[in-house]
């Protein structure tokens, strides 16, 4: 654990983001509840930490710039595309009204939602799912966050999305990519907001990403 330095709110801060509501929620949430027990000591470096299945967290600075460009007000209804071990659905749900996280891989899922309980937090749900599917049943959102990549957005999340609601991807082929903000225009389309950042993320599975390889899980 960091004894001395700037903390995750700062660096967020020294980055460019400016909602303090966010920033508020990023002192407030412990994020060494939310990384394996024994790398707890990375907790508070802006770093990402590994989470078993090739997998590992986002940056807390990344995370960061993500949820700030969704524009969150209070009221919204979120879908979370890659929810790890809770740390970024546990910032969304301070700063929304309820969060729907989609993971695919059961043990991460599980793990998540432990943690999120954990801390008190009752207004978010990780579902074991395709997240390129989005989650029909609980349609539309009001803002879509994917942290995994792919050359383009997955239309059912384009479906599911309110018109006028934020979506941000890791754009690219995984590995280098460009996160990305989107808006929904009244015509049913996805327009492009601006790019946030360079990154390198996992690639994005499912039916509407990337083919999962069948050798190495689901």
């Amino acid at each position: 654990m960091r004894s001395h330095g700037p903390s995750l709110a700062d660096l967020a801060r020294e980055m460019g983001v400016r909602d303090e509501r966010l920033l508020e929620a990023i002192r407030e949430v412990p994020r060494a509840a939310f990384v394996p027990q024994d790398l707890v000591n990375l907790a508070d470096e802006d770093v990402p930490v590994p989470i078993g299945h090739a997998q590992v967290t986002t940056q807390p600075t990344l995370v960061a710039s993500m949820v700030e460009a969704l524009c969150l007000q209070g009221s919204e209804v979120v879908l979370e595309v890659g929810s790890g071990y809770g740390y970024q659905t546990a910032l969304l749900a301070r700063l929304s009204r309820f969060v729907w996280g989609v993971e695919r891989w059961p043990d991460l899922a599980a793990t998540a939602e432990q943690n999120l309980r954990a801390l008190g937090i009752t207004n978010a749900t990780i579902v074991v799912a395709d997240g390129t599917e989005g989650l029909a049943a609980h349609a539309p959102f009001d803002a879509v966050v994917v942290c995994a990549a792919f050359p383009r957005v997955p239309a059912p999340l384009v479906d599911q999305l309110i018109v006028g609601g934020r979506l941000v991807q890791p754009i690219g082929p995984a590995g280098a990519d460009q996160v990305t903000s989107f808006v929904k225009a009244q015509s049913g389309r996805l327009e492009e907001v601006g790019v946030l950042t360079s990154a390198r993320f996992v690639r994005l599975l499912g039916a509407h990403g990337y083919p999962v390889d069948e050798t190495h899980g689901p």
